[in-house]
């Protein structure tokens, strides 16, 4: 298996174990704007198209892994990530949904069946759906399940998965032409655009202030998970895109994540820390988190200055993108309306 998809297979069950096994609290330790942090206890929903889509099939299309695949019937779709969950709710399309990724945790999915978890799936469970089409990413696995799903003759489309803003639009329209929806993929391929632009107009550009420096950590407690993100760790094209630098991928970094050390994250120097919201937590909040070994000596720490965002959302780079970034944002600089 090349090095890449390895990396991609431990970050996913990583993920899994996270959303798994950490506990979470009704609080996020006191970090954000009270608005920030209002707007972050907002429902977690998508918001699908307001015109319901109809399919133009059979769509033939050609599948990440190689493979020649035609779909001919939409009725029964099994989306193998959350990422692809989401978009495809978010054409429209979620009545036809019939199973999820544990990892899908907005609400419209909640009460799908889970048949994978975060890339680990289950062909006994995906195939006893009956499922008429399936979604992967090139990081799913293991090869056995999803070569048993294809040898039962069920269409099966893999996907590049979506490592930063540039990688949204073309994922929308590669999901919406694989399911016979290409004119609901370009009317969201373009909402999503329009959005992600609004929110970026809005980022303040003083050419005299210092870019903060932003280190993203994965934390999940009860497991003693505690890594520090670097170059591909996916949240570069966010923190940059918000007018940051990403302070793990700036010292140096190259992997996707590295244990947490005093010395790394003196290195890295981060004016703020971007945490997801069920690892900030699973270390029982920001006092928890400055317990963490050189957490609390970096001047993110002394200014106990945390961002914390859903875990079901940040790396997505789909549908619900501009509201990541806006979060991201609001709680870097404050608000900024």
């Amino acid at each position: 298996m090349p090095r890449s998809l390895r990396i991609a297979g431990a970050w996913a069950a990583v993920l899994a174990l996270g959303l798994t096994g950490c506990q979470t609290s009704d609080g996020d330790g006191g970090t954000g704007s009270p608005k920030a942090q209002a707007k972050a206890a907002a429902p977690d929903r998508v918001e699908p198209l307001k015109n319901r889509p109809k399919p133009v099939l059979p769509a033939t299309v050609t599948s990440a892994d190689g493979h020649q695949v035609t779909v001919k019937d939409t009725s029964r779709i099994v989306p193998l990530t959350g990422s692809l969950n989401e978009i495809v709710f978010t054409l429209g399309l979620g009545d036809h949904v019939v199973a999820r990724d544990i990892t899908a945790t907005f609400d419209q999915a909640k009460k799908l069946p889970v048949v994978t978890r975060a890339h680990d799936v289950s062909a006994e469970s995906v195939l006893s759906l009956k499922p008429t089409v399936v979604l992967a990413d090139t990081t799913t696995g293991p090869a056995e399940a999803i070569g048993q799903i294809r040898d039962a003759g069920i269409p099966l489309v893999v996907f590049d998965p979506a490592k930063g803003l540039d990688d949204v639009s073309p994922r929308i329209e590669a999901v919406a032409k694989t399911l016979g929806v290409e004119k609901s993929g370009t009317e969201l391929t373009k909402r999503t655009e329009q959005r992600i632009a609004a929110v970026r107009k809005d980022i303040p550009a003083d050419k005299g202030a210092k870019k903060p420096r932003v280190a993203f950590l994965y934390l999940r407690g009860p497991a003693s998970v505690y890594l520090l993100g670097g170059r591909e760790s996916g949240a570069s094209s966010l923190l940059e895109a918000a007018g940051a630098v990403d302070a793990g991928k700036e010292s140096g970094l190259t992997k996707d994540f590295t244990a947490i050390t005093s010395e790394a994250l003196a290195k890295a120097a981060p004016d703020a820390i971007l945490v997801m919201k069920k690892g900030l937590a699973s270390v029982d909040g920001v006092d928890g988190l400055l317990k963490v070994p050189g957490v609390a000596e970096t001047p993110a720490g002394l200014d106990r200055r945390i961002v914390s965002i859903d875990d079901g959302v940040l790396l997505n780079y789909g549908p619900r993108t501009d509201q990541v970034l806006k979060s991201l944002v609001e709680q870097l600089y404050g608000d900024t309306k």
